[in-house]
């Protein structure tokens, strides 16, 4: 089954609750707050981005059926990483890929951060524990330019 049949665009009353941050016309980052929870399923991410985020909705008596991915060949260039906020606070400031500060947003807990374009940098409010997804493998700390 493919996951984005049936998804559909995220409305403009949900802007709130999923935010996309850009700089001109490219789309630095996804702020996704913890009360979104849509109705049917939503893919928030295109399809051509090398992350994908959305969410997926079955009833009570739906199924996925058993399968395996196969294995593609995929090949990316840069990466992009989910942050999901299991407990604390922090501000997160968004620059673009030129390193220009965008955007300052604060991050709770349930909230999800979707970086897909230009850099980030945080500072904690409360003592913070983040789930942080990304692509791998991990090369270690030469894969930061710092700024």
């Amino acid at each position: 089954m493919n996951e984005h049949a049936g998804a559909r665009e995220v409305k403009e009353e949900t802007a709130e609750m999923v935010e996309r941050i850009f700089s001109g016309d490219a789309c630095l980052a996804y702020i996704i707050r913890a009360d979104f929870l849509p109705e049917e399923t939503t893919f928030l991410t295109p399809p051509d981005y090398k992350q994908q985020v959305g969410y997926i909705v079955y009833p009570a008596s739906g199924e996925i059926e058993r399968h395996v991915h196969r294995p593609l060949v995929r090949n990316l260039v840069g990466t992009s990483e989910v942050l999901f906020v299991q407990r604390g606070r922090c501000e997160i400031d968004i620059y673009s890929e030129g390193g220009e500060l965008v955007a300052t947003r604060e991050l709770r807990p349930g909230d999800v951060m979707l970086m897909v374009g230009g850099g980030h940098g945080f500072r904690m409010l409360e003592d913070t524990v983040f789930l942080e997804i990304k692509q791998g493998p991990y090369t270690g700390e030469d894969e930061k330019e710092k700024f």
